[in-house]
């Protein structure tokens, strides 16, 4: 073969090299469980953006939403070898991403110290504010009534009104028969009715 030829060859294959599909979920998972963390690596480039995501609707800094996203990987990592295809990579992560921000939110309950009531603004009638300036203390309060809520309450709204996940789709990240969603959803939202009337002007 000569030069001219050899280098057509290679400039041939390796365009075909670079217009070849790229590796799909499972078989980045299949490569990882053969041992190639590389693998492993590109997954979590690929769906960090939705982890992290998804962390930021629980957690309130930075520090807190790293956090997360480090222990859903780790769990997704250590429990590769469960995932049974019969759904595809990010679904079986985003379950595993609900269950490390429920236990988050049960941690925070544990420890955190209750937020005194003068620190939140309740009065959003003032019709000279801002807009923008209402708007923001509008989802402080919120932030604040759901903070006062059960853990499984947090997350069942969270998934529910604000993610705005159907019924169906939040039994499958969480695990509770849809009965149970709705039942917890109907409580949860009482109960943040309730925060919020306890503590609004009067």
């Amino acid at each position: 073969m000569t030069a001219a030829l050899l280098d057509s060859f290679l400039a041939a294959k390796a365009q075909d090299m670079s217009d070849a599909a790229p590796p799909s979920d499972e078989a980045l998972v299949e490569a990882t469980l053969d041992g190639d963390d590389a693998a492993f690596a590109e997954l979590i480039r690929r769906h960090k953006r939705r982890v992290f995501g998804s962390a930021a609707r629980f957690a309130r800094n930075d520090h807190q939403i790293e956090d997360i996203a480090q222990e859903v990987f780790i769990r997704a990592y250590k429990n590769l070898q469960n995932f049974r295809r019969d759904a595809p990579f990010e679904h079986w992560l985003a379950r595993i991403t609900v269950s490390a921000c429920y236990d988050f939110l049960r941690r925070e309950r544990r420890h955190r110290d209750t937020a005194s009531l003068e620190s939140v603004d309740f009065d959003l009638s003032d019709g000279s504010v801002d807009r923008a300036l209402a708007a923001g203390r509008a989802r402080e309060v919120i932030a604040w009534a759901m903070a006062q809520l059960r853990p499984d309450e947090q997350l069942v709204l969270t998934l529910c009104e604000i993610e705005e996940r159907s019924i169906r789709e939040a039994a499958e990240l969480t695990g509770w028969s849809e009965a149970n969603v709705k039942v917890r959803a109907f409580r949860a939202r009482a109960a943040l009715k309730r925060v919020l009337e306890e503590h609004a002007e009067p």
